[in-house]
């Protein structure tokens, strides 16, 4: 009457999660920082288009 129970290796799903957390901290990171810069790099852009002109001679 001796069972014995077999435990799984889950290694594989702690690497997943694992990379699945820091992939999602990345992008969550990034998102902020395009947040934070949103309103200079709209006002880069008006610039740019305000000086974007044609001069016909």
């Amino acid at each position: 009457m001796n069972e014995e129970v077999k435990v799984k290796d889950r290694f594989w799903m702690y690497v997943g999660c694992a990379v699945f957390v820091i992939v999602t901290g990345i992008l969550m990171v990034k998102q902020s920082e395009n947040e934070k810069y949103a309103p200079i790099k709209q006002l880069a852009d008006d610039e740019k288009a305000s000086m974007n002109i044609r001069v016909l001679s």
